[in-house]
């Protein structure tokens, strides 16, 4: 069933498509003074003025800040995980697998939460970044309906090439902001994405719509509960300082650990030995004992026994820098969750998020160790990412790995970029030397 939207379609111009292009390319060269800006929408130049002046990269994916585990446990107790099936309702009538559009729901700060709707659009966007964790806030990507809608508190509807991030031309949305219904103060954000025919006035009444109801059904909620607990007292206790830490692996031979708190931060680098027993605490988040412990670390013929004393090391150098992260025993398991660079690559890629993943893809989990479990994670990750770029990965992201170790000697990689380049492109002579070097080696 087509949305409702999708019976009225407004297509930019042509000329103003190209006018609003060459406008942006003076912006970003820094000629603020030029003509052509004048002709670009008000609203549309301001906003480009702000992402200028806050230094958003043209071309820059947005960052994921919520990993897998931090994004379910945020989106469980965010105010509008209770009306969801209200929003899915009303803008991904019938089947939402090929609804024709993207609709997704974010925070205040323009961190995306839910990203549903049509599956082949979802696998499109996410190659820019458009994928639930990442950051769309107008100061981290720029022009864009969701963050823009934040900025002005108010809906906003931006169309292909008046977004300032080159890599989401191709597409247009509408967004609007949703509030709390006493209060006033931000909650979120709605927004649709796809064509052209998301911009339409019948796309913005729909989500300016959609957003009013979200408001209603809050209030609603909010006074049955109030009705049905007269007597019970709210309490607002001090919120516990919540600590985040992250494992740096890839590409390096000393990994890096962050630890984060309310009140500090910290970061060490850990030796080899102890960057493979973390790294395996974090992949085995369930808990290994010290036989698989010891057998993942140094091998298969290894003792617990060579394993315990390095384990005493690690927990001091734990209870000096990250003591919520000082591994349990019997069997040894951390915890807290400890979240790595390598798992948000392959997470990065479960969502579609491809350029974004290789952009974060920064060598080898920890190239030099020979730990057998190390060893065989390395390969997962590797094996994860190449699989994604021969199967799913567009022809700019599938170049983009061409270039990376990893992708320099991947033939098939290569036959496979050199069969999606248009028959002229001055790309397919270099493509081809490359491939006869490799055939030749």
């Amino acid at each position: 069933m087509a949305a409702p939207w999708h019976a009225s379609r407004d297509d930019l111009p042509e000329a103003s498509r190209l006018l609003i292009e060459r406008a942006h390319e003076e912006l970003i060269a820094g000629n603020l003074e030029d003509k052509r800006l004048q002709q670009v929408r008000p609203l549309v130049r301001e906003s480009w003025a702000r992402s200028w002046q806050s230094r958003v990269g043209p071309e820059r994916a947005p960052a994921l800040e919520l990993a897998t585990e931090e994004l379910e446990a945020y989106r469980l107790s965010h105010p509008l995980a209770s009306v969801m099936d209200m929003i899915r309702a009303l803008l991904l009538p019938g089947s939402d697998e090929d609804s024709g559009v993207v609709i997704a729901v974010g925070d205040r700060a323009g961190r995306l939460l839910w990203v549903e709707g049509d599956h082949q659009l979802r696998s499109l966007t996410g190659d820019i970044g458009f994928v639930a964790g990442a950051n769309w806030a107008e100061d981290a990507v720029g022009t864009a309906a969701p963050g823009t809608a934040l900025t002005l508190g108010q809906s906003v509807q931006i169309r292909g090439a008046e977004h300032y991030n080159r890599l989401v031309h191709p597409w247009s949305c509408t967004a609007a902001p949703v509030r709390d219904p006493e209060t006033r103060r931000v909650l979120g954000v709605i927004d649709i994405t796809g064509g052209d025919e998301v911009v339409s006035p019948q796309a913005r009444l729909l989500v300016d719509a959609t957003a009013r109801a979200v408001e209603s059904e809050l209030m609603v909620a909010r006074l049955r509960q109030r009705s049905e607990s007269p007597r019970k007292t709210t309490i607002s206790a001090r919120a516990k300082p919540t600590a985040r830490a992250t494992l740096h692996v890839l590409g390096r031979d000393r990994a890096r650990l962050e630890t984060e708190t309310a009140h500090e931060e910290s970061v060490i680098e850990l030796s080899a030995r102890h960057a493979a027993i973390l790294l395996m605490l974090a992949v085995h988040r369930q808990g290994l004992s010290a036989d698989r412990l010891a057998e993942l670390v140094y091998g298969p013929d290894a003792s617990p026994d060579t394993l315990r004393p390095e384990m005493v090391r690690l927990r001091k150098v734990l209870e000096r820098h990250a003591p919520g992260l000082v591994p349990e025993s019997r069997p040894y398991r951390l915890p807290a969750i400890l979240e790595t660079d390598a798992q948000d690559v392959l997470s990065l890629l479960d969502r579609g998020a491809h350029r974004v993943a290789l952009t974060a893809y920064r060598g080898p989990v920890l190239p030099e160790s020979t730990s057998p479990g190390v060893e065989q994670f390395r390969e997962e990750v590797r094996g994860a990412l190449r699989e994604v770029m021969l199967s799913e990965a567009s022809l700019d992201v599938l170049l983009a790995y061409s270039e990376i170790p990893e992708g320099q000697t991947d033939a098939a990689a290569l036959r496979l970029a050199l069969e999606m380049l248009p028959a002229r492109s001055p790309k397919r002579a270099a493509l081809v030397a490359r491939i006869s070097r490799l055939e030749e080696a």
